[in-house]
């Protein structure tokens, strides 16, 4: 008889360096949740965890990292979060596994979004490992590790032990790095061939780990998704003294030391309340990795470490990113064109729609007009110049953007974070692939094509193959871009005289739009 479940003395026992860790079994896979592998004190850098007697229980997720704010749940249908217990003691991981037969699987590590404020491992719904891992042969790896001013601000100033205060959050990934490094051919994955990759800040987190000397070694490929953002996820800036000082008056504090043990949520009120005033004069308001020698800081500034050039890359985004999410007056199905060039005139002005009405129609001449709109300047321009920068450094960078619609509203331009189901082989876990459509086997289609190339990367470190469609690589001054929708085809170059004219002319206009959109939906 066969079980879906087991969970007994015997079931998924696994030794690593620290001790035995007992999961469970589940539809074919052994799950581990919770796996500590560090411990910090606060503002300090992860330490070994110590080794325990006994056996650990990993069947219930570790505690995520504690929040600056705790926002009333919406948005739900676009991103449907999971919400969990928080504390600092947050430096655990997850793992998904066929097996822990000795077995050298591909090994892929999740960096979760949330910018570097927010999120945790477990926070959306499709970051569940269980269908990557169970169709793909590989072991999955979800971790959580210091966010906000607990992992990214720089005490420096304030002595040795805060040398890497301003990264802390980064050294617990690296620390998770080692632990995989250490511990996952007990877990059946091989421990040489790791693929780290995230969305959002969760990518961010992918390209800061090339800048990071103490992560070489430790990952043999990644996946940048959505994660090139420029000014809305760049470097800190000044002396973490900006923020520090008047953090400890705020508070009432002399020393630094206390601010190790001050309760967190004072802490955090503190911190919400001094912050506006040193982001409106340009000051270290911490919550982002600070450039030292630790972290060689953003390759547009500092430039690609020599070092990483041998790392294949996936670099892509989605058409509306922040912008789909944004309530639009327009139903596009029953708009005329006449109507839907009045409307993009009326938004971006005679002038500027003269000038991007044909190259949108260049670059998308499937897509309705209205949709010039909706379409992503934020993510994409960087994206762009890193890709072009990336591929002078090697033959090894793939760029791809996510441009299918889903049936929300009647039909909506993809939003940030709407692809992460379709990678993880996860649309139905969640609503929104499954609405109304012309063709109702297109997302399932999609699905085969995104799980299938991160797969085939991850065992070779090449997108391509096993009936997947030809993806080339990125060259110097060309941009060979794997559109992902109904027709999946590869374009060269092709919006990249939209994009900055784009940006030229509808960036006062996404100002306010930006402005909407945190008071609509959670990431």
């Amino acid at each position: 008889m066969e079980y879906r479940f087991r969970c007994d003395v015997e079931t998924a026992l696994v030794r690593t360096n620290c001790g035995l860790v007992k999961g469970y079994e589940h539809d074919g896979l052994l799950i581990f949740k919770g796996i500590p592998y560090a411990q910090a004190r606060r503002f300090h850098a992860p330490e070994p965890v110590k080794a325990w007697d006994g056996v650990f229980d990993a069947s219930n997720y570790g505690f995520v990292c504690p929040l600056l704010t705790s926002d009333r749940p919406n948005g739900e249908l676009h991103v449907p979060h999971r919400y969990w217990p928080m504390d600092e003691n947050c430096l655990n991981l997850n793992i998904w596994t066929p097996s822990t037969d000795g077995k050298k699987r591909p090994v892929l590590f999740w960096l979760h979004g949330g910018g570097y404020e927010a999120g945790s491992s477990i926070e959306h719904l499709a970051y569940d490992g269980a269908n990557m891992s169970r169709l793909g042969d590989v072991v999955v790896v979800s971790v959580n590790h210091r966010l906000n001013i607990l992992g990214y601000f720089d005490l420096s100033d304030y002595g040795k032990e805060y040398a890497n205060s301003g990264n802390a959050g980064g050294d617990d990934i690296i620390a998770a790095l080692r632990w995989v490094r250490d511990n996952i051919a007990a877990f059946g994955g091989d421990a040489e061939n790791v693929t780290v990759f995230g969305q959002s800040g969760g990518g961010a987190k992918v390209t800061t780990l090339l800048q990071s000397p103490a992560a070489d070694g430790l990952y043999a490929r990644g996946m940048v998704m959505s994660g090139v953002i420029g000014p809305v996820l760049s470097d800190a800036v000044g002396c973490g003294r900006d923020l520090a000082e008047p953090l400890m008056a705020e508070l009432g504090l002399s020393s630094v030391k206390e601010l190790e043990t001050v309760d967190y949520h004072l802490l955090a009120k503190a911190y919400r309340k001094i912050r506006p005033a040193l982001e409106k004069a340009g000051k270290n308001f911490g919550c982002r990795p600070h450039p030292n020698a630790f972290y060689l800081g953003e390759p547009g500034v500092h430039g690609f470490r020599e070092e990483t050039k041998h790392i294949p890359l996936l670099v892509g985004s989605v058409f509306g990113e922040f912008t789909s999410f944004t309530p639009s007056p327009y139903d596009r199905s029953r708009m005329s064109e006449e109507e839907q060039t009045s409307a993009v005139r009326e938004m971006l002005g005679g002038e500027g729609a003269a000038e991007l009405i044909p190259l949108f129609r260049e670059a998308y001449p499937e897509r309705q007009l209205i949709d010039l709109l909706r379409l992503d300047f934020i993510f994409r321009a960087p994206e762009i110049a890193y890709i072009a920068q990336r591929s002078r450094l090697n033959g090894c960078t793939w760029s791809y953007l996510f441009n299918m619609d889903q049936p929300i509203d009647g039909g909506n331009t993809p939003w940030h974070c709407s692809d992460i189901p379709y990678l993880f082989h996860n649309i139905d876990l969640v609503e929104y692939p499954h609405g109304p459509q012309a063709d109702p086997g297109l997302p399932e289609r999609v699905q085969a094509l995104c799980f299938g190339s991160l797969m085939q990367f991850a065992r070779t470190g090449d997108p391509n193959g096993d009936g997947l469609p030809a993806w080339p690589v990125c060259r110097e001054g060309e941009e060979l871009t794997l559109l992902i929708d109904d027709h999946p085809r590869i374009l060269r170059n092709f919006d990249h005289r939209l994009i900055e004219a784009h940006a030229r002319i509808m960036g006062p206009v996404m100002a306010k739009m930006m402005q909407q959109l945190h008071e609509s939906v959670q990431h």
